[in-house]
């Protein structure tokens, strides 16, 4: 088939892609709605050499900058948290829902926290990154005041935010995979018929002949009005 005959074809059916583009939305909808509303809050940490000139000490924070991330994922920082806020979690699950990334050329880590209690994640955040601040600053009472690294924060832990589920980015990718299996559906229905005699181009593919003309399908009532205009009235005599 040429370009014009896919045109026509998706003309011709295109209501099935409306139908599968629509029923693909209504499932990503629904499967939206039926999810447990994930929150996150996040909060970043700055870690501040004590010499700023000292250009080894830099170097160093960019390559413990990873370490300390590992470190607030730890068990026991994770069952500290836990125990603080009472949480009906184990430590194991609550290491699952934080997400530490480092930005070497700011020298700070951003934490990130995600749960379905909306009234407690941002606390979470909180209280995760206060406690790894209190743990670092404890372990900088064992180094040299001149190389100690410092880590504070630098904003309180953001309110919380839905991060999913994502509805309406759902509804769209959902309405568009639907479009696409209709697509597809359009085809597949056109090769399983394609051996069906439905039009003069359809002969010629088939036989490998020119269609010189066609004979038009008359309905019972058009040939009954045809016969009946084509009777002649008969002519009347004068006496």
């Amino acid at each position: 088939m040429d370009l014009r005959e896919y045109g026509r074809v998706l003309i011709r059916r295109g209501w099935i892609v409306v139908v599968c583009a629509i029923v693909g939305a209504l499932g990503a909808l629904l499967f939206s709605r039926l999810q447990t509303p994930i929150y996150r809050s996040t909060i970043t940490l700055s870690a501040v050499p004590s010499r700023p000139s000292d250009y080894g000490q830099s170097l160093a924070i960019k390559n413990l900058l990873r370490l300390y991330g590992e470190q607030m994922r730890t068990k026991t920082i994770s069952q500290q948290v836990v125990d603080q806020l009472q949480l009906d979690i184990p430590a194991e699950k609550f290491r699952g829902e934080v997400e530490v990334s480092a930005n070497e050329d700011r020298f700070t880590l951003d934490v990130a926290v995600k749960d379905a209690n909306i009234d407690m994640v941002q606390s979470m955040a909180q209280t995760l990154a206060e406690n790894f601040v209190i743990l670092h600053q404890q372990e900088n009472l064992q180094v040299d005041q001149n190389d100690r690294i410092l880590v504070n924060l630098l904003d309180n832990a953001t309110p919380p935010e839905k991060f999913s589920p994502k509805t309406t980015i759902n509804v769209v990718a959902g309405a568009i995979l639907g479009a696409l299996a209709g697509i597809i559906a359009i085809f597949v229905l056109e090769y399983f018929q394609s051996g069906y005699i439905r039009k003069p181009e359809d002969i010629e593919r088939a036989l490998n002949l020119t269609v010189l003309g066609t004979i038009p399908i008359i309905s019972g009532k058009d040939a009954a009005a045809k016969q009946t205009t084509s009777v002649k009235q008969p002519s009347t005599q004068s006496a």
